[in-house]
């Protein structure tokens, strides 16, 4: 019972890490992407892997620093 249950869990944990490294799935539009992709390289370089959530934390935090364009992307998204 054991072994079955050991090799179900091992294939979902291998089918999951497969399919998040086929799909990195983004937030906002291609433009947006493009407007601030510069400022995620130059700022926030250490998460950029993360979650857009702690992305957009990080772009927050260094408003001041970000690009026109990446800012007015914000803006518009009411951040």
């Amino acid at each position: 019972m054991l072994k079955p249950l050991l090799a179900a869990t091992l294939l979902v944990a291998s089918v999951s890490g497969a399919l998040a490294q086929v799909n990195p799935k983004r937030s906002g539009t291609p433009e947006e992407q493009r407007a601030c992709s510069p400022d995620v390289s130059r700022y926030c370089r250490e998460v950029m892997n993360d979650a857009d959530l702690i992305v957009l934390g990080c772009l927050k935090a260094n408003r001041s620093k970000i690009s026109k364009a990446c800012d007015k992307v914000l803006n518009s998204n009411g951040q």
